[in-house]
């Protein structure tokens, strides 16, 4: 019996879109071909569950208590490769386990969902001599230089744009595929909203889904309750992640007390909730804002982060599937529109779902398998 083929996706735990992107990868690749395996690792986590965690945690605080210093140190690399001394750093830290996970598990193709992996992987190619082909799915609207290796034999990224931005950085046109980036099978899916509000314990009216709890967004405390004070008329989800203080917090607090705000920790059922929802207030982290464009969900963005999240932000508001929270004036538009035109709104987001039904989801997955065969 001829062994299936096998693929090892490597992502990193910076922000979760990258590992999202991953898993969506292999789940939408199982379900296309019975014949491939796939297997998905943070490499950091998996290779140092100890020291990994007290990075990512460094990483965090910088970007949410210096995002000027974190966009002032992406731009200045906007253009490099990876310098010398930080590849060394990856060389030290994940070589040769790494070099042992990959003879181990003997992947017919190795993708990679994030620059980190990716750098490892190419170093591997360049000096041990492996011999395996190597995607890089890049998982923003941009092309920072992190994500470039002269190793990689296959980009696959988001936009028409990202291309043009890596050919003229020297990357061979043929190897670059415009795809979209990768989200879970679930989010093409138009699922049963009845059943959907019933599960969580929602009404059938103006549905606000608001994220980004985890990096920061609900430290906003008179934004939220601004937006709040709609209670009456719209109904709110909070999704809060893994920010158990904010839970707790804004459990306790009398202004999120209502029927008609629900406070929710982390949660896989992203897909189902923005089913249910008509307007989306978010970070704009690239995977998440693809799920919202796959569900034609539009969206208020909310600070984004000097660097990829304001080019993630630019594309969507460029293209008419999001605008810039400026001002509670924003707020008050669109508010008064779900009140007020609410049929408008669903209309519109019916003709953009049916729209984005005629484009292909599984590109990427399909890129991907002609790698593998």
């Amino acid at each position: 019996m001829q062994r299936k083929k096998r693929v090892l996706i490597l992502s990193e735990g910076f922000g979760a879109g990258h590992t999202q992107a991953a898993n969506a990868l292999a789940v939408s690749l199982k379900r296309m071909s019975p014949h491939v395996q796939t297997r998905v690792l943070e490499l950091g986590s998996f290779l140092h569950p100890t020291i990994f965690p007290m990075i990512f945690n460094a990483y965090k605080k910088t970007l949410t208590s210096q995002p000027k210093l974190y966009g002032m140190m992406y731009r200045s690399q906007y253009k490099k490769k990876v310098g010398r001394l930080s590849q060394l750093a990856l060389h030290r830290i994940f070589y040769a386990q790494t070099a042992h996970i990959i003879r181990t598990l003997k992947p017919d193709t190795i993708v990679c969902t994030h620059p980190f992996p990716n750098i490892v992987v190419s170093r591997l190619k360049r000096s041990a001599g492996l011999d395996v082909p190597l995607c890089t799915v890049i998982t923003d609207y941009d092309a920072h230089g992190t994500w470039i290796s002269a190793e990689t034999n296959r980009y696959l990224v988001s936009t028409p744009e990202v291309k043009n931005k890596l050919i003229a950085r020297g990357v061979p046109s043929r190897i670059i595929r415009v795809t979209g980036i990768p989200v879970h099978p679930n989010f093409w899916q138009p699922q049963d909203k009845g059943a959907i509000r019933a599960e969580f314990g929602l009404k059938a009216m103006p549905t606000v889904l608001v994220m980004g709890g985890g990096w920061g967004l609900v430290n906003q405390e008179e934004l939220l309750k601004y937006m709040v004070a709609w209670r009456d008329r719209i109904q709110f989800i909070f999704v809060l992640g893994n920010n158990r203080k904010a839970y707790e917090e804004m459990s306790a607090d009398p202004a999120f007390d209502h029927e008609h705000i629900k406070l929710l920790g982390f949660t896989r059922e992203v897909d189902k909730l923005m089913e249910v929802s008509d307007l989306l207030v978010t970070k704009p982290g690239g995977m998440t804002c693809t799920e919202a464009l796959a569900k034609g969900l539009p969206m208020l963005f909310h600070e984004a982060i000097p660097g990829q999240e304001e080019e993630n932000a630019q594309y969507f508001t460029s293209n008419g599937f999001g605008e810039q929270l400026k001002s509670v004036e924003t707020i008050d538009y669109w508010f008064r529109r779900l009140v007020m035109q609410y049929d408008e709104v669903l209309q519109r987001r019916q003709l953009l779902t049916q729209m984005l039904q005629r484009t292909n989801p599984e590109d990427c997955s399909k890129a991907i398998l002609q790698m593998v065969n």
